[in-house]
């Protein structure tokens, strides 16, 4: 009778061990795509404003707004990393900006939808990561 648990017990503690295996192999797999995937997040990039509306002005609170507007910034002259607005969400600014129009760009970019360029970079740096 002994037999026979000795059986069972050695039985189960190779399946335990089998299935810590195939557990660890799916840790160590999936970490470097979050990591990777992380990574792009902060290199993705958000142009302010979007091609598509290009030549417009940004407004302190974010609009889009006619050149000339008063206390509108002319468009950024180029496109902005994730990793900068991430910083600049979390209360410092843009690079290459002034107090001002930190502020409104990334109001700016706090307003873009599906559809707008840079969206997704936007949506993803809201996402928790683990």
């Amino acid at each position: 009778m002994s037999d026979d648990s000795d059986i069972t017990g050695g039985t189960t503690r190779r399946r335990a061990l089998r299935l810590g295996a195939i557990g660890a192999t799916a840790v160590v797999s999936i970490r470097p795509a979050l990591a990777q995937a992380a990574g792009s997040v902060l290199t993705c990039e958000i142009p302010v404003p979007d091609p598509a509306r290009a030549g417009k002005y940004i407004a302190a609170d974010g609009t889009l707004v006619d050149p000339g507007t008063p206390g509108a910034f002319p468009p950024a002259s180029g496109a902005f990393k994730g990793e900068d607005v991430k910083r600049a969400m979390a209360g410092g600014q843009l690079p290459g900006t002034d107090y001002d129009r930190s502020k409104a760009y990334t109001n700016y970019i706090r307003r873009l939808q599906s559809g707008q360029s840079g969206f997704t970079c936007f949506a993803s740096l809201q996402m928790p990561r683990g």
